[in-house]
């Protein structure tokens, strides 16, 4: 598609659908239901939707994007991507209305059946038009395409699975909703830094008994306090605050700063915490508190708690990203191997991507494997392509090779793409050869496109030769 028809369909599309800074007032959303109290996710859900009522717009964005987190199964998932789009939408910003396009395309995908499926594609117009004026190519694009359906699609990167982010503790244990600066106690806990363990440690004990309304503060505090103060007695104190106290933060904290805390009674308490817990919050947190002991036993829990088939899927997929973190022969061969026995896709892709994180030619080749193997998810194999084309371990002749190779046409597809994404000679060199020679039209147009997309003085040159045929 030249840039003409690309910018008039640009135009059109958005002179008629106006986005959130040209229009006098955004669409107000259709109304927010709830209600379902034996949901898990409803008092989140209840929360997100006050934030949203009261124009906190990114905060309801989180609260939305938090719910599936902690809330997978519950029945607002489907929906949920759809009103983080709405709240991002509203922000206006690039960047947000890029991740909003991102949680509608998800919700598209994922939830077909989803109750606001409607408003969604109502709402990724207007986006996609906002995104157009500011010269956003997929954008337009993706207008283009809905004004002249004969033009090709383009393929898009698969949007990598969703990386968890390491638990951030209060800074100096500070905790929310406790105002250190004012509380007397707070100093004197404070002081106790200062003590040696032998002094420190009794005191905190006795601060972590407390179940009074009115210590909550200062339990949160001891916590941290405990994890600074090296004795025998560390982890088990910090495990007993994980079992037993009341207060849903001290818990979470606790299991954090067994992160920080060295030695293997640390991994022995945290293993302990990952067994027994049914807190998706605290569990989600060992598996990260155990990530961070380079140890070979926390690195041998971590595999057996992915292999558990009863386990919640998200929370395996967090174990499987944060091994692929810790780049031993060991978890590279254990997600290889596993791969196989899962059946999961979800879990699947989560392996792909962490595989392609660990680097390596091993890796890379063990991708393009899978991307040739027939019997996988066709899905599975363009995400495995994709993930071998981002490492510079595999040579770009191994791509162009597989391609004279392959007979599936969405294989050839997406090693298209590959292609495109690689600022190599040899690539360029394909696309060429593809937009001359293949027999699949489509393909070839697919291949003009991004010979289009190219900065290379040669691309200009080629098109101009193409014309002029």
């Amino acid at each position: 598609m030249s840039l003409v028809p690309l910018f008039l369909a640009v135009v059109t599309f958005t002179a008629q659908d106006p986005g959130p800074l040209m229009a006098s007032r955004a669409p107000e959303p259709a109304a927010l239901e709830y209600g379902d109290a034996q949901d898990p996710g409803d008092s989140l859900y209840r929360a997100a939707r006050q934030a949203l009522n009261r124009d906190q717009y990114a905060r309801a964005a989180e609260m939305f994007r938090s719910l599936r987190q902690r809330y997978p199964r519950s029945s607002y998932v489907g929906d949920s991507h759809y009103w983080e789009a709405f709240a991002l939408y509203r922000t206006g910003s690039a960047d947000d209305l890029r991740t909003a396009r991102t949680a509608l395309e998800t919700q598209r995908q994922r939830h077909p059946n989803a109750t606001t499926r409607r408003d969604a594609e109502v709402l990724l117009r207007r986006i996609q038009g906002e995104l157009a004026r500011r010269g956003d190519a997929q954008a337009a694009e993706a207008i283009a395409q809905a004004v002249d359906p004969i033009a090709p699609v383009p393929t898009v990167a698969p949007v990598p699975p969703r990386t968890p982010s390491a638990p951030r503790p209060p800074r100096s244990g500070r905790s929310s909703g406790c105002d250190d600066d004012d509380d007397m106690r707070i100093a004197a806990l404070n002081a106790v830094l200062q003590m040696d363990a032998d002094r420190a440690v009794p005191l905190l004990k006795t601060v972590l008994a407390r179940r009074d309304s009115g210590s909550t503060c200062l339990r949160r505090k001891a916590v941290f306090l405990v994890s600074q103060k090296r004795s025998p007695e560390t982890s088990a104190i910090l495990l007993d605050a994980v079992r037993s106290d009341p207060d849903q933060e001290v818990r979470e904290q606790a299991v954090f700063w067994l992160s920080q805390v060295p030695g293997e009674e640390a991994v022995t308490a945290l293993d302990s915490v990952l067994r027994s817990s049914r807190d998706a919050a605290v569990q989600e947190k060992a598996i990260f508190a155990l990530s961070q002991h380079r140890s070979e036993r926390a690195g041998a829990i971590l595999r057996g708690y992915v292999e558990r088939r009863d386990a919640p899927g998200h929370l395996r997929e967090q174990a499987i990203f944060w091994l692929s973190q810790h780049r031993s022969a060991e978890n590279q061969a254990f997600l290889r191997n596993l791969y196989p026995r899962l059946d999961s896709p979800e879990l699947k892709e989560k392996v792909l991507f962490s595989v392609s994180q660990m680097r390596g030619e091993d890796n890379a080749r063990w991708l393009l494997d899978i991307a040739l193997n027939e019997r996988e998810d066709i899905e599975l194999r363009k995400k495995a392509l994709f993930w071998a084309g981002q490492s510079r371990a595999t040579p770009m002749a191994d791509f162009v090779a597989l391609y004279d190779r392959v007979r599936d046409r969405e294989i050839k597809e997406q090693l298209i793409f590959v292609f495109s994404q690689r600022r190599e000679g040899p690539a360029l060199d394909k696309l060429f050869a593809i937009a001359r020679t293949e027999p699949d039209r489509e393909l070839r147009k697919k291949a003009i496109f991004w010979i289009g997309q190219s900065r290379d003085p040669r691309a200009a040159q080629f098109l101009q030769e193409l014309i002029n045929q």
